[in-house]
């Protein structure tokens, strides 16, 4: 078990950036979780619904968030995460995730997190870990 970090507001893990996304991707995300929603593969369905090709599903992002947050602090320290989808995720977006703590206390710390494709915020977060 990875013991609780050192924790300092405004500490932050080297931001990473995926993509671009592919439709093969999506796809593939589908499959793991299941989610079949047209949106998600089907051009002509993603087109009807207004948008301009098929889009990621927002757990995609949030679990790229999830990936850099528990690879910093490791996974048995997480002790909230709450995420919030602002945009859509397109194929060929590249996506870059960060995360910074705004505040410790005691034994714990709050962070918050971004995902962005190019200027869009696309998914925020904020977690609570354990920290020493």
């Amino acid at each position: 078990m990875r013991a609780a970090p050192l924790l300092r507001a405004g500490d932050t893990p080297e931001s990473r950036r995926i993509g671009p996304v592919t439709a093969t991707d999506i796809v593939r995300f589908a499959g793991a979780g299941g989610d079949f929603n047209p949106l998600h593969h089907d051009p002509a369905a993603a087109q009807a619904a207004g948008f301009p090709g098929v889009i990621a599903m927002g757990q995609y992002t949030a679990g790229l968030l999830a990936a850099l947050l528990s690879d910093w602090v490791g996974i048995e320290n997480l002790r909230e995460f709450e995420v919030r989808f602002m945009s859509p995720v397109f194929a060929g977006d590249v996506i870059e995730v960060t995360a910074e703590v705004t505040a410790v206390e005691r034994d714990f710390a709050q962070l918050s997190l971004a995902a962005r494709a190019g200027d869009r915020v696309v998914v925020t977060a904020t977690a609570e870990v354990a920290s020493r």
